[in-house]
């Protein structure tokens, strides 16, 4: 009876104590989960700092792409101004023969200006090819010189008329151009003014001006082109000069003894006697 009391006092201590002996095994310290545990936590605390640096980052650049997209509501007000625009020609037609030369300044083309040179200007005539070739070498020379003179003076002209009538021509619709990128640079659209947008028109401005130099250079070209003939015309004259120059020189001995010569013969054979014989 004894022996049975002691029994069930033991495994009734047992019993109370299990619990306890369990919880003392989860309560051990353990080194190494502890190491792990903080090198962990630094972990998450340094991503949220740099998730609230990257936010405070991205807020920044947004806030400054805003700013720059932001067009002054009075830039236009401020900067925008006119340009003198290309005009037509006009003049009057009393004989009908200068329309057609006004046409080719105002639109161009090498058929409106050679039909403008042949109205508006005096043409020269071809010389007779039997008496041009009856005439002394240094003459015909002379002649076919102030020929090619002429040729060259109406392939100028037609030329510059030709250039400035289509530069003319073509100025309405450069204008128009300009002026749409005006609009579109003093615009407060946002999508005028987002990157890719104001690099095209950058573009479009570097395009209008190369054409706009294309013209200025056509024109220029013409000019030197009228130059170099009015030169050629100078040339022709002093070269003339120096030709007769050199004939003069070269021709005055023979041609004097000749007026010389002729002269003593004609006194001589005059009588000199009282009876005229």
């Amino acid at each position: 009876m004894k022996l049975r009391k002691l029994s069930f006092l033991i495994s009734a201590v047992v019993l109370l104590l299990a619990p306890y002996r369990a919880q003392a095994q989860f309560t051990v310290f353990d080194p190494t989960n502890y190491a792990n545990a903080l090198n962990e936590f630094k972990q998450l605390e340094q991503m949220y700092t740099t998730a609230q640096q990257t936010r405070d980052q991205i807020i920044t650049t947004y806030n400054l792409a805003h700013q720059m997209s932001l067009m002054p509501q009075n830039l236009g007000a401020r900067y925008k101004s006119g340009f003198s625009q290309w005009t037509n020609v006009n003049g009057p037609n009393t004989y009908g023969n200068t329309s057609a030369w006004i046409d080719a300044l105002n639109l161009g083309s090498p058929a409106r200006a050679s039909t403008g040179y042949r109205n508006a200007v005096i043409q020269v005539q071809s010389y007779p090819q039997d008496r041009l070739s009856g005439l002394d070498e240094d003459t015909q020379a002379a002649i076919k010189n102030q020929y090619a003179t002429s040729e060259l003076g109406q392939a100028t002209i037609t030329s510059s008329l030709s250039t400035l009538g289509t530069v003319r021509s073509d100025s309405e619709a450069f204008a128009q151009k300009l002026a749409n990128l005006e609009t579109d640079t003093y615009s407060t659209d946002p999508s005028q003014q987002t990157e890719m947008a104001v690099l095209g028109k950058i573009n479009s401005a570097t395009l209008l001006q190369i054409h706009s130099q294309q013209d200025t250079n056509q024109i220029l070209a013409a000019s030197v082109a009228q130059q170099a003939l009015e030169q050629k015309q100078r040339m022709d004259e002093q070269n003339r000069l120096i030709n007769q120059a050199i004939y003069f020189q070269q021709n005055f001995p023979t041609t004097m003894q000749q007026v010389t010569g002729g002269t003593s013969t004609s006194i001589q054979a005059i009588s000199l006697s009282p009876n005229g014989r």
